[in-house]
């Protein structure tokens, strides 16, 4: 697998990604992750849905925490044809929980933790630390990647606006969104 040394910082500390970053109008890559009850989920399962993937490296994180609630808040302005997911290297029992404690219903959590196949697919693994970057990727309802970002200093939240108003370009006039 491709390794991109300093692609991201923890810290202003430069860190490897693991594998081919996605880019904007290509097919997003399958995957296989888990759900908080330990049942596999892929790309397949979200089949017909417009997805907004937050990766985050763990939500017993302050930033991952305000990224994740954030985009919670946001998901219950959406219909049921997008779909908010944040996923994370956390154990499915601790993303449960942490879910149940931060009253975050809106954002479905998924963990990677078993293989790294979304992190690896999607170019978000940190070799040296076994975490996801943080990133933002919206795939529409035909399976391709139609925004990207990339956070390079993972201690710094993501362009919420910017990926919001990617989200709002790529629903407009489908009925989906308020």
């Amino acid at each position: 697998m491709k390794e991109r040394a300093g692609a991201v910082t923890f810290m202003g500390n430069p860190l490897t990604l693991v594998g081919d970053p996605v880019a904007e109008g290509s097919p997003a890559p399958a995957f296989e992750v888990l759900a908080n009850d330990l049942s596999p989920k892929g790309l397949d399962s979200f089949k017909g849905k417009t997805l907004l993937i937050s990766s985050v490296p763990s939500l017993d994180t302050p930033v991952c925490d305000v990224q994740t609630r954030r985009f919670n808040q946001e998901a219950a302005k959406l219909s049921k044809d997008v779909k908010i997911l944040t996923i994370s290297m956390d154990l499915p029992f601790a993303q449960k929980r942490w879910c149940g404690a931060a009253g975050v219903e809106a954002v479905e959590t998924l963990s990677d933790h078993r293989n790294a196949s979304f992190g690896m697919e999607y170019g978000l693994l940190i070799k040296e630390l076994r975490l996801l970057a943080r990133a933002v990727i919206i795939v529409d309802r035909a399976g391709t990647v139609r925004y990207s970002q990339l956070v390079k200093e993972i201690t710094q939240e993501p362009d919420y606006n910017s990926a919001l108003e990617a989200l709002k370009k790529l629903t407009k006039g489908c009925g989906c969104c308020g």
